[in-house]
């Protein structure tokens, strides 16, 4: 039984509804059309209930379990106002498209209450989508917090469901620019690898053969250079948490900047002279969303924005360029 009050979603168990997790359950029902990733952020947020209390994603339901799940209504206060810089591409009625600046949190969490996208965003705009959390207004998908590039934002809820499903259905178009550790062999490469939550560390992920979710990333070289790092083109054809960055470190590619997945301070010490100096110009993964497709949710066409790169990522490329042999 479902039913709403206030954009409150009730869900009762039945006895066919048990040994399942809470996440799985809540993102196959097609009154939510809600992504699995989606429905597991709000449960992390507080904003579903089993039983009128917080549980994990990975909560096993029992029989005649209630869960709530707390929308916002469009009159519902969205997160603070602030003034936050981020360049705008595009804007009409129904989205919003910005070049999200790297070291600018998309959302409010723990740790980053203010200060976010969503904050300048609220700032700047009258009118956002309110499908999910007071946290995220107008917030259809996310980069990570040092990846530069360009994201869509819905002004209203059904233009939030309209970009969702494409989203949800790998119909939007992902390009992405990685400056790399590393010369590939051959020109362009595909990989084919499910990815899921490290084993040992829980805030990060890895490829798992066995218990990860499918994840495609496509990419091509775009430039090598004189020291070891290459530019590389990639096209993602799904969305799983830090994607790119995983796929390449597992070929032994991590992108150049990366704290997480790329080299430590031991592999540094023994680099050269010139490579220390790539390293320490580094100053965030060098990753940048070049490119996103979609269909218009008003004139139902197919569209593409671009965002030029981040002045970091485009000078340290230009530096590289420039670089010649016993130059360091």
């Amino acid at each position: 039984m479902v039913y709403s009050r206030e954009k409150i979603i009730i869900f009762k168990q039945s006895s066919g509804d048990t040994d399942v997790r809470l996440d799985k359950y809540l993102s196959e029902h097609k009154q939510l059309d809600l992504s699995r990733a989606r429905i597991q952020e709000f449960i992390r947020d507080g904003a579903v209930e089993v039983n009128s209390e917080k549980k994990k994603p990975s909560y096993q339901l029992r029989s005649g379990d209630r869960i709530a799940i707390h929308l916002l209504p469009p009159s519902s206060p969205l997160a603070t106002s602030e003034d936050v810089e981020f360049d705008l591409l595009h804007e009409d009625s129904s989205i919003v498209v910005v070049n999200k600046p790297p070291g600018l949190v998309v959302h409010p969490c723990a740790g980053h209450r203010g200060g976010t996208l969503v904050n300048g965003l609220v700032h700047r705009f009258a009118h956002l989508s309110s499908p999910g959390t007071f946290l995220r207004p107008g917030i259809v998908h996310r980069l990570d917090k040092d990846t530069s590039g360009v994201m869509v934002v819905a002004k209203d809820d059904r233009v939030h469901q309209f970009l969702a499903y494409q989203f949800k259905k790998r119909e939007v178009k992902k390009i992405y620019l990685a400056l790399v550790h590393g010369r590939p062999e051959g020109t362009r490469g595909r990989v084919d690898l499910p990815i899921a939550r490290h084993p040992a560390n829980r805030k990060e992920m890895s490829v798992s053969l066995f218990k990860g979710r499918r994840a495609i990333t496509e990419w091509e070289v775009v430039s090598t250079f004189l020291v070891d790092i290459s530019l590389l083109r990639a096209v993602i054809h799904t969305g799983r948490t830090h994607q790119i960055r995983v796929h390449l470190a597992y070929l032994g590619y991590p992108v150049l900047g990366d704290r997480t997945y790329g080299y430590g301070g031991r592999w540094l010490r023994q680099q050269d002279e010139m490579m220390r100096r790539t390293v320490s110009l580094a100053k965030r993964q060098m990753l940048h969303a070049e490119m996103l497709g979609f269909i218009h949710p008003e004139s139902k066409r197919y569209v593409e924005f671009r965002a030029p790169l981040h002045p970091d990522m485009e000078e340290l490329i230009a530096w590289l360029r420039a670089l010649k042999p016993g130059r360091g």
